[in-house]
């Protein structure tokens, strides 16, 4: 019996569209090759004991002036008396940002999209947006505008009814409160956008739909807006978990102005960190607590795309 010819296959070639869209990611791809994947030799550093040997290049030190040390490095992180405390306000605090930063984002974008004048609609979306671009540093200096105990804002309005000034840089308990709303007044402008820009790709015509069957504007949004927002909502959800044994520097030590009374609230694996930097100069430490942290990331970023795609399997990350 005869076998039938398969058909020729075409050679793929290399076309004038193909060159464009290479030239447009070239400068990207560079970027990640440069900063990303160039520098991930370095988390050899994690598991040497670094030396630097004068007149010899930083190679010669890590590889050969360097012994290695194991899993050493890495006792600092939960042998130190802030051990217990790191790890639960890293967590703790992270835990409260994912849920407030899928919550809040997602009700802020339905609001708008609701709004009947587009121009109030742009006014909230950018006044919300503009913290997102703004530094810590210079944050920092608005809240010590508010806060301080001699020129404070606040101050002055409680000295002007009589009472006496309150130092809010040593009440660390307030502090527990004012981190998550700055976290929250800070990010929530982002994921309002990305939530805001699948709301107008939404079809017009499912709602036209629900309004003629008469249902409110909650219902449209209870059956219509809200699951065509779940699958971006568990992207951002599965990405805020992988970042769940990190913190934002910036927040808890330049916000705070690394006040020594505020350390029970403040003190995360990142300023714990870079505070043992200072004190030791030991590079192998924070490049142990980096590949650790990088380690737990995707752990959790696994676990919580599993997890997902086991409520939905259509809404996981990959």
């Amino acid at each position: 019996m005869a076998t039938a010819k398969q058909p020729p296959t075409r050679k793929k070639r290399f076309l004038l569209d193909d060159l464009e869209l290479t030239i447009l990611s070239l400068p990207t791809a560079i970027w990640y090759i440069a900063f990303c994947y160039i520098p991930m030799f370095g988390v050899v550093m994690a598991f040497k004991n670094y030396r630097v040997k004068m007149g010899q290049g930083f190679l010669y030190s890590l590889f050969v002036n360097s012994d290695w040390v194991g899993f050493k490095n890495f006792q600092f992180l939960f042998r130190g008396q802030d051990a217990y405390l790191m790890f639960r306000n890293t967590l703790g605090y992270n835990l409260v940002f994912i849920v407030l930063g899928v919550l809040l984002p997602v009700a802020l974008a339905i609001l708008i999209s609701q709004m009947y004048s587009q121009r109030l609609a742009k006014a909230c979306q950018t006044s919300m947006f503009l913290p997102h671009f703004l530094s810590w540093v210079v944050v920092s200096y608005f809240v010590f505008a508010f806060l301080s105990m001699d020129k404070g804002l606040i101050n002055q309005i409680i000295r002007s009814f009589g009472g006496k000034s309150v130092n809010f840089y040593q009440e660390s308990g307030l502090w527990v409160f004012l981190l998550i709303f700055l976290n929250v007044w800070k990010s929530m402008g982002y994921g309002m956008v990305v939530y805001l820009a699948r709301i107008s790709g939404i079809d017009t015509e499912l709602y036209e739909a629900a309004l003629i069957d008469g249902a409110s504007k909650w219902q449209q949004v209870k059956y219509i807006t809200l699951p065509m927002l779940r699958p971006i909502m568990s992207i951002m959800f599965i990405l805020s978990v992988g970042n769940i044994f990190r913190s934002d520097f910036g927040l808890f030590y330049q916000a705070t102005r690394n006040a020594g009374a505020l350390s029970d609230v403040t003190m995360t694996i990142d300023v714990y960190v870079f505070k043992l930097l200072i004190e030791r100069s030991n590079v192998n430490y924070s490049s142990a607590a980096g590949l650790l942290q990088s380690a737990l990331g995707l752990v959790t970023i696994l676990g919580a795309n599993l997890l997902v795609k086991k409520i939905d399997p259509d809404a996981g990350l990959f």
